[in-house]
C-alpha cells in the first residue's frame, strides 16, 4: 500500500477547519456534514484533527498529478468520529514545492 509520503510531518492548519470546513459561516454544509456524520465541530477541533494525523498512515494515498505548486494526494479515510459513528473523510495533500511542507489542503465528508 501506498502511503502518503512525511505521513509523520504532515502540517495540518487548524485555520482549515475553525475558517472553513467546521465553520458554518464558511461552508454551512460541510460543517453540518462534519457534525452529522462524525460528530465534531468548532469546539471539537483539535481531536478531528488528532484523529486525521493518527490514522493518516493507514489508508493509501492516491498522486493526483502537480499543477505547479508541488504534488498532490488524496487520502480516503474511514474514521471513527466522537459520536461513535463511523464515516468516510476525503481529505487533500500537497507536497508544496516552496515551502517543503506536506500540508492538508481540503478535507470533507466523502459521500
Amino acid at each position: 500500500m501506498f502511503t502518503l509520503p512525511r505521513h509523520k510531518e504532515v502540517i495540518i492548519p487548524l485555520e482549515k477547519f475553525t475558517k472553513y470546513a467546521l465553520s458554518e459561516s464558511a461552508d454551512k454544509d460541510k460543517a453540518i456534514a462534519f457534525e452529522l456524520a462524525l460528530g465534531y465541530n468548532i469546539n471539537n477541533v483539535d481531536k478531528l484533527i488528532t484523529n486525521i494525523r493518527d490514522n493518516l498512515d493507514k489508508f493509501p494515498a492516491k498522486p493526483k498529478g502537480n499543477k505547479g505548486f508541488g504534488l498532490l494526494y488524496e487520502v480516503v479515510m474511514l474514521l471513527m468520529g466522537e459520536n461513535g459513528k463511523s464515516a468516510k473523510v476525503l481529505t487533500g495533500w500537497i507536497d508544496d514545492s516552496g515551502t517543503g511542507e506536506m500540508r492538508l489542503v481540503t478535507a470533507h465528508i466523502d459521500s
